[in-house]
């Protein structure tokens, strides 16, 4: 199980193909701070048909938009 499993099935079940989460929101979802590690494990995140897009550091949000099936 990945540290951030309970984010990616948040993410998945959300139904929005683009939107935007705020760090301190990405922590109550996921139930844990974020940290540098996210950097590793948001590549997990397109199993789940998503991608992590823009981090913003100054807004403190992360971007997260659906994969277009072909």
């Amino acid at each position: 199980m990945s540290k951030y499993e309970l984010l990616w099935n948040w993410i998945r079940k959300n139904g929005t193909d683009r939107f935007k989460l705020t760090f301190d929101e990405i922590e109550k979802i996921a139930g844990i701070p974020i940290d540098h590690s996210f950097l590793t494990y948001k590549k997990e995140l397109t199993g789940y048909g998503f991608m992590v897009g823009k981090i913003s550091m100054k807004e403190q949000t992360v971007s997260f938009e659906k994969l277009k099936r072909k």
